[in-house]
């Protein structure tokens, strides 16, 4: 009997891979906490280097867990939340809530882009909220919905 025939009979799977950045690619759950992190900084109007600095890290070390190149620890993660104030569960909505459906989700695909937390959206937004007249902000979203209502008339 082979060892395959083995784990056959005895209903026990045999051992996975270790799963590698070289190989794999990073982990679809540290890339999503890197973009959540990533998308915070951006809207708090933070750069790398003063996220760095106040995290006590190198920028560099900011890019790789931006990336999910580098997993960021439970203590690391905890201390992020108090510097970006948000709750530590931040980092991981949007998941999936089953680890086998995470598994299943290939990188590609989690990393199609969502208009909603590129760059220019966040810029947009933090833009937005430092105008300190509501009648102003309001009629600045008028604007928008009448350039989007304009826009599918003339297609």
């Amino acid at each position: 009997m082979t060892s395959v025939d083995t784990d056959m009979v005895s209903g026990r799977r045999p051992p996975r891979r270790r799963r590698t950045i070289a190989e794999d690619g990073p982990d679809p759950i540290d890339v999503h906490v890197g973009k959540r992190m990533r998308e915070r900084r951006t809207l708090l109007g933070m750069s790398q280097e003063m996220l760095a600095d106040a995290f006590g890290i190198s920028f560099q070390q900011v890019q790789k867990y931006e990336r999910g190149a580098n997993r960021i620890g439970a203590s690391r993660l905890h201390m992020l939340s108090k510097l970006l104030d948000v709750p530590v569960s931040y980092f991981y909505d949007g998941l999936p809530s089953t680890s086998d459906e995470v598994d299943a989700t290939p990188i590609k695909a989690s990393s199609r882009r969502d208009p909603t937390t590129s760059r220019e959206t966040l810029e947009l937004v933090r833009a937005y909220y430092r105008i300190d007249e509501p009648s102003l902000r309001r009629r600045l979203v008028d604007l928008a919905r009448a350039l989007n209502t304009g826009e599918k008339q003339s297609a």
